[in-house]
């Protein structure tokens, strides 16, 4: 799974609207590695969300359902991404098929250490910066934090937290494969337009925006 790591990580929070709007608006920019994330619906209502935005997704890219790995597989979405207080990986992956990712979120060095022993495909690292998105958020790491769990892990490391375009050259610097970014897209009143943009800057920082060097 680890050749499919977009340097672009996109996330469809409903916090910020409409998730099935906001990936569509995500997908017409370009990104192509978008997750789904609505803390607050129902089983149904975020299956039927993820369904719908399956059905428009491009043959190329994949839909990550935040925290439901049940309607990950009931929906046969690309994966599921865990949090600390989610579900066991080492029980996730049971029930995943063997072409679905499955993403880990760590808050610390420690944390992402111990994730050397689980079977997930990448981990999310952070937040690396204050973020807003979150109103019960870990401490920040900081890009010192990151640059050490990125030295440190054995998969690639997605950072999140915070990220802007102005920040986001330190971060990679760090040893990042992929940044996670919410507000800094979603806040855009064109997000597709916002997305592109992001795509042309990693672009020019990285070389490619589709993939990564780790």
């Amino acid at each position: 799974m680890h050749d499919f790591m977009p340097r672009l990580y996109a996330i469809a929070d409903a916090a910020f609207g409409n998730p099935v709007e906001l990936a569509r608006e995500l997908f017409d920019g370009g990104a192509r590695l978008v997750q789904i994330r609505n803390k607050n619906a129902t089983s149904r209502e975020l299956l039927g969300q993820v369904v719908a935005v399956l059905e428009f997704a491009p043959k190329d890219s994949r839909v990550i359902v935040n925290d439901r790995a049940d309607v990950a597989l009931l929906s046969g979405a690309g994966g599921v991404h865990l949090g600390q207080k989610d579900l066991p990986p080492q029980r996730v992956r049971k029930i995943l098929s063997s072409d679905q990712i499955l993403g880990f979120s760590t808050h610390s060095l420690s944390q992402a250490l111990d994730s050397e022993l689980f079977p997930v495909d990448y981990i999310a690292a952070g937040p690396v910066f204050p973020t807003s998105t979150k109103t019960d958020a870990d401490p920040v790491i900081g890009l010192s934090g990151l640059r050490e769990i990125c030295s440190r892990a054995s998969r690639p490391v997605v950072a999140i937290g915070g990220i802007t375009m102005e920040n986001a050259r330190d971060v990679f610097g760090c040893g990042a494969a992929s940044i996670a970014v919410i507000s800094d897209l979603l806040k855009s009143r064109n997000v597709a337009r916002r997305t592109e943009e992001w795509l042309r800057y990693n672009s020019e920082i990285c070389g490619s925006p589709w993939t990564s060097t780790s």
